[in-house]
Order: structure tokens, then sequence, then C-alpha cells
């Protein structure tokens, strides 16, 4: 399982939630205390939003832990608007287009979970994927094809609704070729107005996510762990739930793509 975190309000920069706090996202690199293993090496990423629409990327296959260019980077880099990923593989290859965040347009989309069985119909779900879409196809994990077929079912005008539909045909296809659990994701994305983010799995094991406002920052980290161990404020996402994310805003929905994967 990977571990992510976004951050969206004033800008500020990526270091107070990447590298600066105890239990920052390059700490929990190497010392992750919610998931199945607590080492996340296979390589690290963050998408931001500056002056222009597109977001800006930074990809790198190296642990997060041991690259002198990212806490370079995180230390002059101000964003009011950033998700950063570091990534433990669950098959695929370690290599650059595999590592999250994927970006299109002024899209950007990070995951961590699992789609079971996915090696078994990797092929299938490439095919999702409309023609006009698939040269963005650059990497083989799942959770870029889950970007892509999102994408298509209409994430620019409903969000909620077209990552709910991707993810049911995905929930459906590892039913009919792959293997339990059919899903498990939390995923942050973003069109660089708003943060959105998801906890949903098909079974009792949703991977866990948690946000928190804060006052000072006048913004909200949305984290797979909490940055500080006994800091106040972190409220859990309920598991089924779809969050939108805007200014002290947070409004959660119901998501529940296995209604829809129930009609074929």
């Amino acid at each position: 399982m990977c571990r992510w975190a976004a951050y969206t309000g004033e800008p500020i920069f990526l270091e107070e939630i990447i590298s600066r706090p105890g239990h920052s996202l390059i700490h929990q690199s190497h010392c992750a205390t919610q998931c199945h293993t607590a080492i996340n090496a296979d390589g690290f990423g963050i998408a931001w939003y500056g002056a222009k629409p597109e977001p800006g990327l930074f990809r790198d296959v190296l642990p997060a832990w041991s690259d002198p260019n990212l806490k370079s980077l995180t230390a002059q880099v101000q964003s009011h608007l950033f998700l950063a990923h570091v990534r433990a593989s669950t098959g695929t290859a370690t290599s650059r287009n595999n590592c999250h965040p994927f970006t299109h347009g002024r899209w950007s989309f990070m995951h961590n979970g699992q789609v079971g069985g996915y090696e078994s119909f990797r092929r299938d779900a490439d095919m999702m994927i409309p023609e006009a879409l698939y040269p963005h196809r650059k990497g083989a994990t799942d959770s870029e094809a889950l970007f892509l077929v999102a994408l298509a079912e209409g994430l620019d005008d409903d969000p909620r609704g077209a990552l709910e539909r991707a993810a049911a045909r995905f929930i459906r296809l590892a039913r009919e070729k792959g293997a339990a659990p059919h899903l498990r994701m939390t995923a942050a994305l973003s069109d660089g107005k708003r943060l959105y983010a998801v906890r949903y799995a098909t079974d009792a094991a949703a991977p866990s996510l948690y946000h928190r406002w804060s006052d000072s920052r006048k913004g909200r980290a949305v984290v797979s762990e909490p940055l500080e161990a006994e800091e106040v404020g972190w409220e859990e996402v309920p598991a089924y739930s779809f969050c939108t994310f805007d200014g002290e805003t947070a409004m959660v929905e119901d998501f529940m793509p296995c209604r829809l994967a129930a009609v074929a």
C-alpha cells in the first residue's frame, strides 16, 4: 500500500506537508504506521498548481527519503494546492511512468490501494480507455487506467459520478476475471480549483484517510496518516465517502460504485 498527502488553501511551502512534520510524507515513506507495509520505497511524485491551469509534475523512482532534489524542491516551491505520493508497488514495475500522481490537462490524480487480480485482466482494463485518451497511457498501473477511464466517464463535469462509474467498471472486471478484494482505494484528485478525495473498499478494509483544517495556515491537509502524532483536530474520512474540499468547506457524499457494478 502507498501513502499520500494533499493540501488546499493559502499558499504554503510544500515542505510543510511533505518533509517538515514529525510524521511527514517522507517519514511515512520509511515508517508508515497504518498500512500493511511500513516501507514505501518504489518511487514518489508531486503535482502542484501555480499560475497556470495545468499542474507541475515531478516524479522519480528513488525512495523519497534519499532524494536531495525532492527536499530542495519542497523547500523552495509554494503552492495553494498540491498532491504528493510515495509508492509501494502492488506488482507493476518501479518506473517513473508508474509513479503517482498522474496528470492530464488540468487534472491530477493519485491512488492508494489495489484492484484485485489486476494482472489477469490488464488488457481488458486498457480496452476501457477510449482511443482519444489512450496515447496518455504511459505506465502499466491499475491506478493510471482508473484515472483515464474516469476522465472518459465525465470527470470534468461530474467528478464524483465519473470516478464512481469508473470504479464500478473495475469492480465488475475484478469479479469476472480477478480476485478479492475487488477494489480498495483512497484517492485524491484535483482540477486546480477544488480538491477531491475518496475512501472506499469492497470489503471492510478501506485504507486509512484523514483531513484537518488549520486556522494558522488557512488551509486543509488530506492525508493517509496524521502528520503529527499528538496533533488534535484530525478527522477520519468515513469509508464509502467522496469528499469535496473548497476553502473551509468540506462536503462528504456517499461513494457506492458497487450499486453500479451490480448492474452489468
